[in-house]
């Protein structure tokens, strides 16, 4: 069987492999799952994505599913519970972010009619095409991700820095930066808009 030509960052470890198969890079329209990356990559700050990767079952269940609308209503109980819960990662500051940032998040879909016109809306509503020949010299930030992540922290948003806001346009497909040998560099070039839904390439 060929071997598939895959971005450097995820060769060797068959989770890294399945996720950056199936979902880094996806354009993804619907808010559930806008949500979910946004809960991973704060919780991601400062940290590799792998490890997040790993204990992301655990946060699912731990965070009701990232069900933002029951998020945003936890109790201090509720904090304190996931606090002693040895499975997610045990920050007290990124926890109440994301009960924070799940108000926030809610605040933002009343005022724009939903999170994906509004965090779409930086990229003009379609993916970025970049050209990475190697992931090592893609940007950690950019100007759009600067602006992104000022305007989020000016509507009460924690964790949401330019460089934790950028893994989260390429997670999401806001920018394509697979490597250009990729082969899902040209599969994901290819994706349309789905509104409303995250659009998949299965293998």
């Amino acid at each position: 069987m060929k071997r598939l030509n895959r971005c450097g960052w995820c060769e060797g470890d068959e989770l890294y492999e399945a996720y950056h198969d199936n979902e880094w890079g996806v354009p993804v329209y619907d808010d559930d799952t806008i949500f979910e990356f946004l809960i991973l990559e704060t919780f991601q700050a400062g940290l590799s994505w792998i490890t997040v990767l790993r204990k992301r079952e655990n946060f699912r269940k731990a965070f009701d599913d990232f069900d933002y609308k029951k998020i945003a209503n936890y109790s201090e109980e509720k904090i304190q519970e996931l606090l002693e819960n040895a499975g997610i990662i045990r920050n007290k500051l990124k926890v109440r972010a994301t009960v924070t940032n799940a108000q926030n998040f809610i605040k933002i879909q009343e005022e724009y009619g939903s999170f994906s016109e509004y965090i779409w809306s930086f990229v003009d509503g379609s993916p970025v095409q970049n050209e990475v020949e190697n992931y090592k010299e893609a940007p950690a930030t950019t100007n759009v991700s600067d602006k992104l992540s000022k305007d989020l922290k000016k509507k009460g948003f924690k964790f949401v820095g330019s460089t934790v806001m950028y893994a989260h346009m390429q997670a999401t497909g806001m920018v394509n930066d697979h490597e250009i040998s990729c082969f899902r560099h040209k599969e994901i070039e290819k994706l349309e808009k789905k509104t409303g839904t995250v659009a998949r390439i299965t293998n």
